[in-house]
């Protein structure tokens, strides 16, 4: 058979050309991306170490004003007073965060014993901090503080000896932390000994040092959580558990006694000092400036260092962006230092010209020279004096200062080696910060030292190998029905990338995945019940598209002559439901393809989806456990920890019949659910592809609906609705208590059919989110979907969504409180902003009103009332012929209100013309409809400038705009008085059925209408003889064609209906799949029992009920009778108000004045806005305003994502290539056991096994 395959191949090798779809494969990251990877990595290493260098220099500045020796200003107390402040500003921000969680949020109760011990660590930390900087360090020299500050990592040093010692794998790492804890303590030895030694007139100097070594004792005891798993003690497990658990409550306690410790050492130490506290209230300007800015420097470079730092670690640019940068502040500190001291000294040595030293330069110095600001010049005469003060003068010995170098020196290698693990440290691809660091407060005092010692120490009790990597499956499950051939091959062409992506058996062993195509109405409808079943056009396309995809996919591209490897045999089984091929792929991983019968399933997307979530998850996942449970293989608890781990770790892709992907598109949205186990489904930014003016509509629509509303939904709680096109769902979150059980309801009332049956992904989410699951966006995965291209299919399509999006909704809001309690990602104000959301889209065809309104006004220069009602009558006698026309007649309201939406676009060119022709009439833009018009193109343009990508799709917000009255008045309109249709309305067409005239269309593979000669001819290919038909397409100028090709058509004809009636379905199958040779082989009895139960119990065909069809028709008018005369009242109550406010005129208005495009402000002149008019301008004004704020922060999160991802995944797919390469070259050939039947072109049967 293969032999046979080879001489077919070999004999058309004159057959070189060929037509190819473009695949374009993602894994090989492009340059530009690696380019913009460093750029960026290297940026915010370089603002990680500025930041860094800003805050240790400033607090050091800062210290030395309170110290003795310095002059510069005289109100030390001031200077102790901010000091304090900028120690607990970090207890300050850990606080307000932690309050407005719990505001939002549950949070547990920590035990007593957790709370004791968190005060008695946290007083014991805030005192060493607060005793060091404020008593100790404002004694000693500023080259000194410098590097003093790294001895608080003595306690980590101590403890990694412990660990290393303990730990599998780390004895070898013994010698590296003994010399750090041995550097450090030597350090200390050094600095006490020189300061001892040189104590001259400081009789409370051995007081200072030892407050000096006890406070980084104390400030080294803030990471006992990073060490506590090496001892075993009980109470050290139930306390960090306890702290996980409710860090919210611990957060408050620990930052209330940080601020309260702190500030009453600061006014202790004041007072025993022997300073006044009243002198705060009498300080001159120079030293409220000099302070405050020093203390604003240092706060917010702590703040902005700490989150820039952990941006650098979630992009995995650990080395070279977070350790080298905070490695190498203290040393570039004290070299600024030394430079701001230097470089004077050299100057004055050139200008005078001599050959002084800087011992004689320290003895008559005074002031800094030169043009240098006043401030600075202060500040550097400190560092100066400090400096001098080390350096020996004539006849002394240079034992201090070798002491003092040599102390700074250990110190620093202490810190470098007790830190030496962070370069290993093994990070997610996409990690949270409590992942990466111990604690979430960071201290202000010692940024860089702090930051380095709060990076978690991965401590391993056991050996490595006793710990499974675990490994996720994914189901691609796509859903299919009338998909046109290019739409198929995008689909195809998808779930072979990822084939080649993650070969079935690969070295990394981390994701496995499965495709399936669910396919609805496959089969011919035939009332003969003699006549073989038959697949309809439809199927034998999408086999036809298999098998060219699968021939492009083991093609050797290497090859001048491209050769093919030898296709292996595919299955096909009749099944319960219809029809299962099933492909194994080039690389390994399995292609089902599941073709149902309307007779023997029941058919439609969301019964597919239950159909797939019972097999996957109910059969091949739970059934597995459960026998082995029932056969005593595994203990009940090891069986349930294992079930609950799998469930966790099993994903379904929902996908639509024409959604094209990349592989990475799908690995981001499994970093999302493999990160956050509380989330229950992820979605990506879904672009709509297709021509014309609909689809440029769309693109702009879909971009500012995930730009702005999808991001908000994400930032402020949770996504409502992750589209059925392309959304991974967590197998947990699906099988939990009402949530798929509750998907196969059944629609008995007319409420029923609109939320359950027209937007059955939103009823899904909706589901999930009610069961305490989270829905997340990811806007760097990146789908294509086509898009409607007709008005008419667009209307339908939305038709479908408006009603269906505003159940769910209302659905979720009227479930609000419970569903806060079990969802966290749920709240009050989140609540609210969708209740406000909800009401700016019910009130949206009134302000479309008010809008052409305003427009009128200005064009025609009529009253404000007039224009109101003129504006108001056609959306008015549009509303009426909508209802009088019916839903029998719904395509000519369409066609009624595509003409409307032309006249539309016309009068909403004019509104633009209008508002830009008001700001220059009134010779101001602070006008209400200016400032919103100038404020909605900054916000559309800048959140496209940060979508670079993307940015043309601004470009298509012209169009958007001309078309707002026919997407939210028209539409509006048409969706609320058609909400009783709940039919689908796209890709509908004429029902096929098994007659001899349509037997004849089906075996026609291509159609084209040529004119020749100036008759219409229809060319028609018959796929079985290879015989062209010449048929008359055209009575009225046919011309008969001659006796012998009548003849000849004839007897085609009934050799192809001969042929056809000899196969069924399989043959028609295994014949369209030509050289990918099918076997029929038999489903398994166990499967086909469990399909004829589901199909029983949840997926028999619906018996037509003449009555209850009449029932829910009737019910369908009066469910959309009232919520029509809601929906329009509440417009009308909104127009009624805006027009007697208008009559009533300015006595209730708002005056606000005049300012000119030049500045000025014209107070007698005032503008008159009435208050509704303003109060739904500052209401939908603010919400826009809230989205692009949820915008910019999402933007950066999924820009950290973005490079961690090419980081990490560029080693990963270069590896996976070649894996896939070697896998191709032995790929395997081997033929299925038992009986089978092979169909295919050359129409011979082989048993070959």
């Amino acid at each position: 058979m293969y032999e046979d395959q080879r001489e077919r191949w070999g004999n058309q090798a004159w057959d070189a050309a060929r037509e190819s779809p473009i695949i374009e494969d993602e894994q090989k990251p492009r340059k530009c991306l690696s380019f913009i990877q460093i750029l960026t990595c290297s940026f915010v290493g370089l603002l990680v170490f500025g930041l860094a260098f800003l805050s240790k220099t400033s607090l050091l500045l800062l210290i030395k004003l309170c110290s003795s020796t310095s002059e510069t200003i005289d109100t030390k107390p001031y200077a102790f007073l901010f000091i304090g402040c900028l120690l607990i500003a970090p207890s300050v921000l850990l606080f307000i965060k932690s309050i407005w969680k719990m505001t939002f949020k549950d949070s547990k109760t920590p035990s007593a014993q957790t709370l004791l011990w968190i005060v008695l660590v946290e007083t014991l930390v805030a005192l060493g901090s607060s005793v060091l900087t404020l008593a100790a360090m404002p004694q000693f020299d500023i080259f000194t503080n410098v590097m003093l500050l790294n001895g608080i990592a003595t306690l980590s040093a101590l403890l990694q000896v412990v660990a290393n010692a303990v730990a599998h794998g780390r004895r070898r790492l013994i010698a590296t932390s003994l010399a750090a804890l041995l550097l450090l303590l030597g350090g200390f030895c050094l600095f006490a000994a020189n300061y001892i030694r040189q104590q001259n007139g400081k009789p409370n100097m051995v007081l200072f040092v030892g407050l000096a070594i006890g406070g980084t004792l104390l400030v080294s005891l803030n990471w006992w959580e990073n060490y506590a798993m090496l001892f075993r003690i009980v109470f050290f497990q139930n306390t960090i558990r306890d702290i996980k658990s409710s860090s919210n409550l611990v957060n408050i306690v620990a930052s209330s006694v940080r601020i309260i410790v702190t500030f009453t050492v600061l006014g202790a130490y004041v007072k025993l000092s022997g300073q006044d506290w009243s002198s705060v209230l009498s300080v001159n300007s120079f030293t409220k400036t000099l302070v405050l800015s020093l203390f604003a420097i240092q706060v917010l470079a702590s703040a902005l260092c700490r989150y820039m730092a952990v941006i650098a670690c979630k992009m995995h640019a650990v080395r070279r962006a977070f350790v080298l940068p905070m490695i190498f502040t203290s040393p570039a500190v004290l070299g600024a230092f030394f430079l701001s001291v230097w470089i004077p000294f050299v100057n004055l040595r050139q200008q005078i010209q001599t050959n002084q030293t800087f011992t004689d330069y320290c003895s008559t110095f005074k002031s800094v020279g030169g043009p240098v600001n006043a401030i600075l010049r202060l500040l550097i005469r400190d560092v100066t004096l400090d400096l001098c003060g080390l350096i020996p003068k004539k006849d002394e010995s240079f034992v201090g200062f070798g002491l003092l170098g040599s102390s700074l020196v250990s110190w620093w290698l202490g810190l470098v080696l007790c830190t030496l693990y962070i370069w290993f440290l093994n990070t997610e691809r996409i990690a949270r910060t409590k992942d990466l660091f111990v604690r979430n407060l960071y201290e202000a005092a010692f940024i860089d030292q702090s930051m380095l010692l709060n990076s978690k120490f991965e401590i391993v009790l056991q050996p490595r190998h006793a710990r499974e990597k675990e490994k996720v499956t994914i189901y691609l499950c796509a859903t299919m029905w009338h998909e046109t051939a290019d739409e198929m091959l995008k689909m195809i062409i998808s779930m072979f990338r990822l084939d080649k992506f993650r070969p079935k058996k690969n070295k990394f062993n981390d994701v496995v995945f499965e495709s399936h195509i669910y396919f609805d109405d496959a089969f011919l409808t035939n009332d003969n019940k003699d006549s073989k079943l038959r697949v309809n056009e439809y199927a034998e396309t999408l086999v036809e598209v298999i098998k060219e995809v699968y021939v492009i996919f083991t093609e050797d591209h290497k090859s001048a002559f491209r050769d093919r490897k030898v296709l292996p045999n595919q299955k096909i089984f009749r099944t319960p439901y219809g029809c299962r091929l099933q492909y194994t792929l080039p690389h390994g991983n399995i292609l089902f393809v599941h073709f149902k019968n309307k007779k023997q399933i029941r058919h439609k997307k969301r019964w597919s989806q239950i159909m797939y979530m019972y097999y996957l998850l109910g059969w091949r996942l739970h059934k597995n456990y459960y026998v082995m449970y029932k056969q005593g293989e595994v203990h009940l608890t090891n069986i349930q920890d294992q079930l609950k781990k799998a469930k966790e770790n099993t994903y379904i892709l929902a996908l639509d019949g024409d959604t094209d992907f990349q592989p990475s598109a799908v690995m981001l949205l499994v970093d999302r659910l493999r990160l956050y186990p509380e989330v229950g489904a992820a979605c990506g930014r879904i672009h709509p592809t297709g021509t014309g003016p609909m689809v440029w509509y769309q693109k702009f629509e879909y971009a500012v609906g995930h730009w702005l509303q999808k991001t908000a939904e994400h930032v402020f709680g949770s996504v409502l609705c992750s589209p059925g096109c392309f959304s991974l769902m967590r197998a947990e979150a699906l099988m939990s208590d009402n949530v798929m059980k509750r998907y196969t309801t059944k629609a008995t009332e007319a409420g029923h059919y609109l939320q359950y049956d027209q937007g059955e992904d939103r009823w899904l989410c909706t589901l999930l989110l009610q069961q305490g699951w989270r829905v997340e966006y990811n806007a760097a995965s990146d789908s294509y979907t086509n898009a409607p291209q007709e008005f008419k299919e667009f209307y339908n399509q939305r038709r479908r969504w408006g009603p269906s999006t505003m159940a769910n909704t209302l659905d979720l809001l009227a479930s609000g409180s419970i569903t806060a309690k079990l969802n966290k990602s749920i709240s009050g104000p989140y609540i609210l902003y969708q209740t406000i959301t909800m009401a700016a889209s019910i009130l949206g065809p009134a302000t479309v009103c008010l809008m052409i309104a305003g427009s009128l006004k200005f064009v025609f220069t009529i009253d404000a009332n007039v224009a109101l009602l003129i504006a108001v009558i056609p959306p008015t006698i549009y509303l009426f012929f909508c209802y009088y026309l019916g839903q029998a007649k719904s395509d000519l309201q369409i066609k009624i209100a595509a003409i409307m939406s032309i006249v539309y676009a016309c009068l909403m060119t004019a509104t633009i013309l209008s508002i830009i022709g008001d700001m220059v009439k009134q010779d101001t833009f602070v006008t209400p409809a200016g400032l919103f018009f100038i404020g909605i193109i900054i916000m559309y343009i800048s959140t496209a400038l940060l979508h670079p990508h993307e940015f043309h799709l601004a470009i298509f917000g012209l169009l958007y705009f001309i078309c707002i009255p026919s997407g939210y008045l028209l539409l509006a309109i048409y969706s609320m008085v058609n909400m009783n249709n709940v039919s689908w309305g796209t890709r509908e067409s004429s029902s096929q059925t098994g007659g001899s005239e349509n037997d004849t269309r089906k075996n026609v593979k291509c159609q084209k209408l040529l004119k020749l000669c100036g008759y219409n001819l229809e060319i028609q290919l018959n796929k079985e003889e290879k015989v062209i038909h010449v048929v008359q397409a055209n009575a009225s100028q046919s011309t008969p064609l001659t006796i012998e090709n009548k003849e000849s058509d004839q007897t085609t004809k009934q050799q192809s209906s001969s042929t056809e009636e000899e196969k069924d379905f399989i043959g028609q199958l295994a014949e369209s799949s030509g050289e990918l040779k099918l076997l029929e082989q038999r489903l398994n009895m166990e499967e086909e029992d469990f399909w004829n139960d589901l199909i029983e119990q949840y997926l028999k065909p619906l018996k037509t009920d003449q009555k209850k069809e009449e029932r829910i028709k009737e019910d369908l008018k009066d469910l959309r009778n009232k919520a029509n005369f809601v929906f329009f009242i509440c417009n009308l109550l909104w127009l009624v108000a805006t027009f007697f406010l208008q009559i009533i005129g300015t006595s209730v208005n708002i005056q606000i004045p005049k300012v000119y495009a030049n500045g000025t402000v014209d107070a007698h002149t005032p503008l008159y806005i009435d208050p509704i008019g303003l109060m739904f301008l500052i209401s939908f004004a603010g919400l826009l305003i809230v989205q692009y704020f949820a915008m910019l922060w999402h933007r950066v999160q999924t820009f950290i994502h973005f490079i961690a991802y090419n980081g990490t995944e560029a080693e990963v797919n270069r590896k996976a290539r070649k894996h896939s390469e070697a896998m191709l070259t032995t790929f395997s050939e081997e033929n299925p056991k038992g009986t089978t039947i092979i169909y295919g072109v050359d129409k011979h049967v082989s048993t070959d096994r």
